[in-house]
């Protein structure tokens, strides 16, 4: 990879505590690409701004690319700014300063029509599955994306609620419970998980801003490109 890691940790079921026997690690990362290549006519943005290898699974996003998707309140990006020290395994000056204006990137408008609508997407799947009679293979699915959704309504109400994102579950097998019992045909429960979820944004009162403070976000950025310009020599 032509760039430098500045931030990196293990995200996913293992970060949530939904992680099983064989569920996979999976990484994500935020790297700085050389400022040079953004002077040329290829500049490292859209898909060539993402880095993604399996064994071990891994996700890198470029600095820039990286702050766009958090600044839309994407849940998988997001929760890169929000891990338990402990999960964290590349952490850069530029790095811990990313961390340290993870508020800047948050919206209240932004939260909720992200994590409510990762959530109705998960259930759009669920709905396309039928009463859940189906394979063991396809049900295993099912009842992932299930506690997946009731994950993303949990997280994104209580970072709405508080302007705190919790990575951690406190309860796991509440969500893991949830999970096997949509897969066995009880999709109203899901359904009305979504229902409820819509009211408790509608209701919620919340400390976070109408809008992301792009001017910090921006300011984080400029500091990346410089630190990442060619020596003078």
């Amino acid at each position: 990879m032509n760039g430098r890691v500045l931030l990196a940790g293990i995200v996913g079921s293992t970060a949530y505590g939904l992680a099983g026997p064989g569920s996979d690690i999976d990484r994500l990362g935020v790297y700085a690409a050389p400022t040079v290549l953004f002077h040329g006519l290829n500049p490292p943005t859209g898909r060539e701004a993402t880095r993604v290898t399996t064994m071990p699974d891994s996700t890198l996003h470029e600095a820039a690319k990286f702050a766009g998707l958090c600044l839309k309140a994407n849940p998988t990006t997001t929760e890169l700014l929000w891990l338990p020290d402990g999960l964290y395994e590349t952490r850069t000056g530029l790095g811990d300063r990313l961390v340290g204006i993870r508020n800047a990137f948050v919206s209240a408008p932004r939260v909720r029509d992200a994590y409510l609508g990762y959530a109705t997407q998960q259930f759009r799947r669920l709905e396309s599955r039928g009463d859940g009679s189906f394979s063991a293979d396809t049900r295993k699915r099912t009842a992932k994306h299930a506690r997946h959704l009731a994950r993303l309504v949990h997280q994104g109400l209580g970072l709405y609620r508080t302007g705190v994102l919790d990575v951690r579950l406190a309860d796991p097998q509440w969500f893991l419970d949830f999970g096997e019992q949509v897969a066995a045909g009880d999709l109203g429960r899901a359904s009305a998980l979504i229902t409820d979820a819509e009211k408790d944004f509608d209701a919620a009162r919340t400390p976070l801003p109408d809008h992301p403070d792009e001017d910090r976000v921006t300011a984080w950025l400029h500091d990346v490109r410089r630190a990442h310009l060619p020596e003078s020599g």
